[in-house]
């Protein structure tokens, strides 16, 4: 690993919350997820802190069981595009998905999200898993889980190229010849390939970090080498730290067999901590947070990992039921983490309920007990950093208050932004434009 290195934070705006039941704390504002002001000062206590991004997360179907927050919700670059306006130094990360949307457009709005933002866009990839959404897009059926991911190496594909059609000084803007673009240095991307035929040139110059960063969230096998092929930041979701170090290893080798760098590949593992003036006051906020969930919350958690099976319809002091079918072609790792659990212990389906419906999490402590955690999990080998969700009202200002000059006095985190770009901030370089650097080569 480099020296020098420091943690990489993100936090995701998850309006009302995260589960079935924590909107209803006292403290909550039930209007959180489409709240402009609720995000706006959300923003502006994770840029105090010198975040280096915020994320937003999305689904394109629901049903009346669905969680609070996904039931009612900003569209992620129309909400981001706003916050642009109101931050000037931390990352704007949106989830948008390559199962339905088109390329040409999609690259259009992160190039014009990097643009309103001065250079802080970043694209968090997914192939959706829920099947019904086809339903809402004029479509028949939902695409198998390995052909997803071939739909998504193309689709990147196509919007890297689109974003690459404006080379840095195709732009020229000079009046006095009447001379707008240089149309040597614009250039049509003619892509013809399995899923897509996209013509080009996108319809907006070269942005300021010259592409928006590249998040994925790759779990099972396919998605595990799309990230370490593709990504510049990974979003994981471990169960531990021994399974957070497996996965940190797994996919940075990945990584190294594409011959990319390891150390420009980003793990983050994303964690709730519950921030306590000691230990024992975090306990008491962790029950407080428990206290709220019930069998419900598990139950809604294990349905949308599994497709929005209904497991309502289950005795739920039977054997779990055999569902490994529908786990193959929904959120594949997080199906197979919870089967494999049910094998190991014989649980029965209540028992899975409630383990998802109260995870406690390593995270849990005083100040300096998550501290050390965070420390423990950066230098063991586990995380690059974290994204982190805020599972009570209050406990993102505890944690920029308390943790992080913790952190900053261990010279583990900055203690201001290193430039003005999301790339700036990670450490990343601007890519390359792959005209630009045909015509260097043909010059030399």
């Amino acid at each position: 690993m480099p020296q020098n290195r420091h943690i990489k934070l993100g936090f995701i705006l998850h309006g009302v919350g995260r589960t079935w039941n924590d909107w209803r704390h006292p403290d909550r504002d039930v209007n959180a997820s489409t709240s402009l002001a609720f995000y706006q000062k959300q923003a502006a206590i994770a840029e105090r802190g010198k975040f280096d991004f915020l994320f937003i997360a999305d689904s394109l179907s629901v049903t009346e069981k669905s969680s609070p927050h996904y039931l009612n919700r900003f569209e992620p670059i129309t909400i981001l595009s706003a916050l642009a306006a109101t931050t000037s130094r931390i990352g704007l990360v949106a989830t948008l998905t390559v199962s339905y949307s088109e390329p040409f457009n999609v690259a259009r709005q992160f190039a014009s999200l990097d643009h309103l933002s001065g250079g802080r866009a970043g694209w968090n990839i997914v192939t959706s898993w829920l099947g019904d959404t086809a339903a809402n897009f004029s479509k028949t059926e939902h695409p198998p889980h390995s052909v997803r991911y071939r739909i998504a190496g193309e689709y990147l594909d196509v919007v890297q190229g689109l974003w690459d059609s404006w080379e840095q000084d195709a732009h020229v803007g000079d009046k006095e010849s009447g001379r707008f673009v240089d149309p040597e240095r614009l250039h049509r991307l003619d892509h013809k390939g399995e899923f897509f035929q996209v013509r080009g040139p996108l319809n907006i110059k070269r942005t300021p970090q010259g592409q928006p960063v590249i998040f994925q969230a790759g779990a099972s096998d396919d998605g595990r080498n799309f990230a370490a092929k593709r990504a510049e930041v990974i979003f994981a979701g471990p169960e531990d730290e021994q399974a957070a170090q497996a996965y940190y290893a797994d996919v940075k080798a990945r990584a190294k067999g594409f011959g990319r760098d390891p150390n420009q590949l980003f793990i983050l593992p994303g964690i709730a901590p519950i921030v306590g003036e000691t230990d024992e006051d975090a306990e008491a906020r962790y029950r407080e947070l428990a206290s709220l969930e019930s069998i419900e919350t598990g139950l809604g958690f294990l349905s949308r990992t599994f497709n929005d099976h209904d497991f309502r319809q289950y005795d739920l002091d039977a054997p779990f039921p055999d569902v490994e079918h529908i786990g193959f072609n929904s959120q594949q790792s997080g199906a197979q983490r919870i089967l494999a659990h049910v094998r190991a212990d014989n649980l029965t389906l209540r028992q899975v309920a409630e383990r998802l419906a109260t995870p406690r999490g390593a995270f849990v402590g005083s100040p300096e007990t998550v501290a050390d955690r965070l420390q423990q999990w950066f230098e063991s080998g586990a995380a690059d950093g974290f994204v982190i969700f805020e599972p009570l009202p209050g406990q993102l200002d505890l944690f920029v208050d308390k943790v992080i000059p913790i952190l900053q006095a261990r010279g583990l985190f900055r203690t201001d932004y290193e430039g003005t770009t999301f790339r700036e901030h990670l450490g990343l370089a601007e890519p390359d434009n792959r005209y630009s650097k045909v015509a260097e080569k043909s010059a030399a």
